[in-house]
């Protein structure tokens, strides 16, 4: 029997059946409100091409970018047409040229890097999950502590950077596996460096300099059903984004007032907003453990939160691992033999808990039981951000008191499935 090439499928471009442009009404008797979208595609070795393929080889995708109309419900409006980020990349360099997921982990941390523009940021996702985030002094430096906070999972990603990418940066992105680089600009000499990496997608999106801008704005969420129906939702918007918008937690069970002992210092007030703001781009449940403007562990996806804090605490542990036998020894700890240094390694990693001890502990929404929160307090966390409205915020409140953490409520979930 011949075996068959399943690694064909993967280079595959579909043929894209779908028409060339795209209006959704939204019609309320004689009121109509329509929104025009017409089909992206780029030149390609002198033919244009769409989307490779969808989320699998075998579907077929378009991108569709706004062009046209307005939308107002009630008080909300839409972003307004020709404010193209992901949907209408400068693609600089194609690579196998981009698939739907390409687009949608570009597009994810744009959606999180829009409230971190003060600082140089860069954002590694994998699976429209963010592998790690970080900022820094400069641009090199913020990736190569975004990189090493997931080594493992950001290989393979889409790397987004919210600064011109310089030669430094550029060499470190070189010494591992990406599929896109995404920036508003690329200085002198660094697209020659990036043409030794053939199939790298690398993307110009000069809109990432106004990013900032686009914070506080709103695009309809369809969310398809698979009987064909729709959802339509507002786009979520993060209400908190600075410190005086935190709630000291605090809540009323039995009668008793219950109050958090110590609120966070400066530099949690920093890692607790820097947290809050990415953690509204991890796919729900998620909790996230973050220090010194870096993450540490990203939980994403479980059906429990004690289960997501868990799985936070065990990555942080095997992340660290990876990154000191890296750092130390150039080889990954999964493929590391000397049992010596894997001893000597994981006595290190157990010692620093992971690096979670000095952290704080981000939750998309409230914790049900003290159980979650305890996961991050047992290994040193000291300040904690969630949403509050628990009907035992009371435990959660009595668990960080215990442990002379600080917690702070937002009073919005961040929910995102």
């Amino acid at each position: 029997m011949a075996i068959q090439d399943f690694k064909s499928t993967y280079k595959t471009i579909m043929d894209d059946h779908f028409p060339p442009r795209l209006e959704i009404s939204f019609v309320d008797g004689a009121a109509r409100q329509t929104l025009v979208y017409e089909k992206a595609s780029w030149l390609i070795d002198g033919v244009e091409k769409g989307l490779r393929y969808g989320e699998n080889p075998g579907q077929e995708a378009a991108l569709f970018k706004l062009v046209n109309g307005n939308l107002a419900l009630g008080e909300v409006r839409s972003i307004q047409s020709g404010r193209y980020l992901a949907s209408d990349v400068e693609l600089l360099q194609s690579g196998k040229h981009p698939g739907k997921t390409n687009i949608t982990d570009v597009d994810n941390a744009l959606n999180i890097m829009r409230y971190l523009m003060e600082t140089p940021c860069a954002a590694i996702v994998k699976h429209n999950n963010p592998c790690g985030v970080a900022k820094a002094a400069t641009l090199a430096e913020a990736y190569a502590r975004a990189n090493l906070a997931d080594r493992v999972a950001a290989f393979g990603g889409a790397i987004v950077l919210n600064r011109p990418v310089d030669r430094d940066t550029a060499e470190l992105i070189l010494q591992q596996y990406a599929e896109v680089v995404a920036a508003p600009d690329f200085a002198a000499g660094v697209l020659e460096l990036f043409a030794k990496k053939k199939n790298l997608r690398v993307m110009r999106i000069a809109n990432i300099t106004r990013l900032a801008e686009f914070a506080a704005q709103r695009v309809v969420d369809f969310k398809a059903l698979v009987d064909g129906g729709l959802v339509a939702q507002w786009s979520f918007v993060p209400q908190t984004r600075d410190k005086t918008q935190l709630l000291p937690a605090q809540a009323l069970h039995k009668g008793r007032e219950y109050k958090i002992d110590r609120l966070p210092t400066e530099k949690e007030y920093d890692d607790l907003l820097f947290g809050w703001l990415i953690e509204c781009g991890v796919t729900s449940n998620s909790v996230v453990f973050v220090k010194d403007g870096v993450t540490v562990g990203i939980g994403a996806g479980e059906q429990d939160r004690v289960g997501v804090a868990e799985i936070a605490r065990d990555k942080a542990y095997r992340k660290l691992a990876d990154r000191l036998c890296w750092e130390q020894h150039k080889i990954p700890y999964n493929d590391l033999k000397d049992a010596g240094i894997k001893a000597e390694i994981d006595r290190e990693v157990s010692r620093r808990k992971g690096g979670i001890t000095g952290s704080c502990m981000v939750s998309d929404a409230f914790f049900p039981f003290r159980d979650g929160v305890d996961v991050g307090l047992r290994e040193g966390v000291t300040a904690v951000i969630q949403p509050g409205g628990s009907d035992r915020d009371f435990e959660s409140i009595e668990a960080c008191n215990e442990a002379r953490a600080a917690m702070v409520f937002t009073g919005q979930r961040c929910f995102k499935h």
